[in-house]
């Protein structure tokens, strides 16, 4: 049997004051007013985003294709001797333009001028001989009339003239051939161009089997650029030859320069793709009087297919990339802003070309995205001192 706990008439009485003091301090509580309790400080509101904005703009925009390429010359032609011979003369200057048929080099010619004078004396004994059988065999004829002679004799001397009409034919054609190689001591240039450094000098025995020959002519004016575009791209430049009425432009522009170095025409479309890289190779002519261009020199390239009118543009800054695609973020009412999505049609020189999505007049965030939401308030950062704002927001941007 368990023992009974007995209290104390000590122990009960501060048990009784204790839940009375519990009970009045409930009490107190229930009596605050509740204007007290609402007295706390509120949570402040998020603080206006700065960012800059920009205006969509309705305007005309070149359409283009970029690619990489090298300049080469028009023409390029390495000057080789004809024949084995002692280079005797130089007539270019290294360096400079020539002209079409401009004497380049001569060889030492002695020695086919002998050949030729051989050539010509065969042909004067031949003729001489020729001119003996024919007197006799017009003699022949006479005595074969009044049977003094057989007719076997007469055909020996018409076989014999035949003979030596033959020789100097062979004659005229020995005469020709050396007149032709005596001509290969004279060494001309083939095209007009800008010579490079002389390969070989005055005194040397140059042979027409050298590998190098004497001299290098480019043609720089006009010259030309071969470059490469994507696969992708080669039914949009054949939609653009069939479209266009003259050939399609070109631009050069240096690798690392803006401003272009030259304006020329389309002159080659490829007919085949490369497999090997994907790419088709096209090529371009520039007129270069003022040598911008020159050979072996790489270049940025921009085929210009066609402008597009009254196109949506906008800073390209200002599209962001996401898991539903391309958007901006545009500025509504009470500075605002919301997530929309675009379709870009290209972009180019920091221009965003939009096919949908946006209109003209639209105010979009071009800078300070990264600390933007859906439904942010944004205000316009006032402008850095000295630094004038970004060209691309300055004609849209919001006062």
């Amino acid at each position: 049997m368990k023992p009974t706990m007995t209290l104390t008439p000590t122990y009960r009485r501060r048990a009784w004051m204790g839940g009375v003091s519990l009970v009045a301090m409930m009490g107190a509580i229930a009596l605050v007013p509740k204007s007290a309790q609402a007295d706390k400080p509120a949570v402040p509101a998020s603080p206006a985003v700065l960012v800059n904005t920009a205006r969509v703009q309705a305007q005309t925009v070149p359409m283009y294709l970029s690619g990489v390429g090298s300049v080469t010359a028009a023409q390029s032609v390495t000057v080789k001797a004809r024949i084995d011979g002692q280079l005797d003369k130089i007539g270019f200057t290294e360096g400079q333009d020539v002209r079409a048929g401009q004497l380049l080099a001569q060889l030492d010619a002695r020695s086919l001028q002998a050949q030729l004078a051989q050539a010509q004396a065969q042909k004067a004994r031949d003729a001489a001989l020729l001119g003996n059988a024919r007197a006799d065999l017009q003699r022949y004829v006479t005595l074969v009339a009044q049977d003094a002679a057989t007719a076997q004799q007469l055909e020996t001397q018409r076989a014999l003239v035949a003979q030596l009409e033959a020789a100097q034919l062979t004659d005229d054609a020995q005469i020709n051939y050396a007149q032709v190689q005596l001509s290969f001591t004279k060494i001309a240039a083939p095209i007009s161009g800008r010579v490079g450094a002389r390969l070989v000098d005055v005194g040397n025995i140059v042979h027409a089997a050298d590998p190098g020959g004497l001299v290098v002519i480019n043609q720089i004016d006009p010259i030309t650029a071969q470059f490469t575009l994507p696969e992708d791209a080669v039914p949009e430049v054949n939609r653009a030859l069939r479209s266009s009425r003259k050939p399609l432009t070109v631009l050069a522009y240096a690798r690392n320069g803006k401003e272009p170095l030259a304006s020329g025409r389309l002159v080659l479309l490829n007919n085949q793709i490369d497999a090997s890289t994907g790419t088709v190779q096209l090529k371009a002519q520039f007129a270069n009087a003022n040598h911008a261009l020159w050979p072996g020199q790489f270049v940025n390239v921009r085929l210009v297919l066609g402008q597009r009118a009254q196109a949506l543009t906008v800073a390209a800054a200002a599209v962001q990339r996401g898991q539903e695609g391309t958007y901006v973020y545009v500025v509504k009412d009470g500075d605002v802003v919301q997530s929309q999505v675009v379709k870009v049609a290209n972009m180019q020189d920091g221009i965003a070309v939009i096919e949908s999505g946006l209109k003209a007049g639209d105010r979009v965030v071009v800078d300070g995205q990264y600390k933007l939401k859906p439904g942010s308030s944004v205000a316009e950062s006032p402008p850095r001192k000295g630094a004038s704002a970004p060209a691309a927001a300055a004609p849209g941007a919001a006062k």
